[in-house]
């Protein structure tokens, strides 16, 4: 996929520690290319995105260290469920939890200086689903990085 688009894809498996956000920095410094974050759609997905660009909350004396504050939203995004027809069998309902995480995030001044941001966690809100970004896989093993990605970067959908 690099080779078609020079750019740096950063998925999540649970918060980044600091040694990940600072290579992220560090890759963002030094190859001097966009990075894109793809992850699950979903509140926790959302925290996780917002961790590597705006910093932790409970760490914010390292936000100028270890933040990427040009980091894009690639996906998953909750419009992505409608507009490439992932299948309801790959959809969750939201919990309370993920309700709370979604309104709580809705307050952050983050959040709310981003239009699209909101315009996404309203619409998740609304349709009361989440997905993981597996759920891309439904539609073709291949799909994400032949289609999904390619088209996504191309066409500037991202947040």
């Amino acid at each position: 996929f690099y080779n078609m688009i020079p750019c740096i894809c950063i998925t999540a498996s649970g918060q980044p520690d600091l040694a990940t956000r600072m290579f992220v920095k560090l890759l963002r410094k030094e190859l001097e290319l966009p990075i894109f974050g793809l992850m699950d759609a979903d509140p926790y997905g959302l925290d996780i995105l917002r961790v590597y660009a705006l910093g932790s909350k409970a760490m914010s004396f390292e936000t100028a260290e270890l933040s990427v504050p040009d980091l894009h939203w690639l996906g998953l995004l909750p419009s992505d469920l409608e507009k490439y027809q992932i299948p309801e069998s790959c959809r969750i309902q939201m919990d309370k939890n993920d309700k709370k995480r979604a309104d709580d995030m809705l307050e952050e001044d983050f959040v709310k200086a981003r239009p699209r941001w909101v315009a996404e966690i309203k619409l998740m809100k609304k349709m009361n689903q989440k997905a993981e970004i597996q759920a891309l896989a439904s539609r073709d093993p291949q799909f994400m990085t032949n289609q999904y990605l390619p088209q996504k970067i191309n066409s500037g959908d991202w947040v």
